[in-house]
């Protein structure tokens, strides 16, 4: 859809932002007080759609934003190297160990060792 688009938002804001200061020219032409400008029906719609096209933006803006994170991650996970299956085995049941069954194994490596 073109209204998800961040061009078309902008232009749409443009344009509310053109209509608004037409709407005032108008008013101030027929010499109605700022105050009474303000409370204008007309003025009030133009603000609502603007505040719209803005929290749009915003919401694009975040998208856009985390795009361009997630992308990042994804070339830091590429940039990285690979552990091959038998070393990453190797490491999760080194972690899983508990100290005292490290030091069992190591005790009984030792023995072995000088036979």
């Amino acid at each position: 859809m073109a209204s998800k688009d961040k061009e078309s938002r902008l232009a749409q804001m443009a344009y509310w932002e053109e209509q608004l200061k037409l709407r005032f020219a108008q008013l101030a032409e027929k010499d109605v007080a700022p105050e009474k400008a303000a409370k204008d029906a007309e003025i009030k719609k133009i603000r609502a759609k603007m505040r719209e096209t803005r929290d749009r933006l915003a919401v694009i803006e975040e998208k856009e934003k985390k795009v361009e994170e997630m992308a990042k991650a994804k070339a830091e996970r590429a940039a990285t190297p690979k552990v091959s299956k038998k070393k990453r085995k190797q490491a999760e049941e080194q972690a899983a160990e508990s100290k005292r069954q490290q030091k069992k194994k190591k005790k009984k490596e030792k023995k072995a060792k000088p036979q």
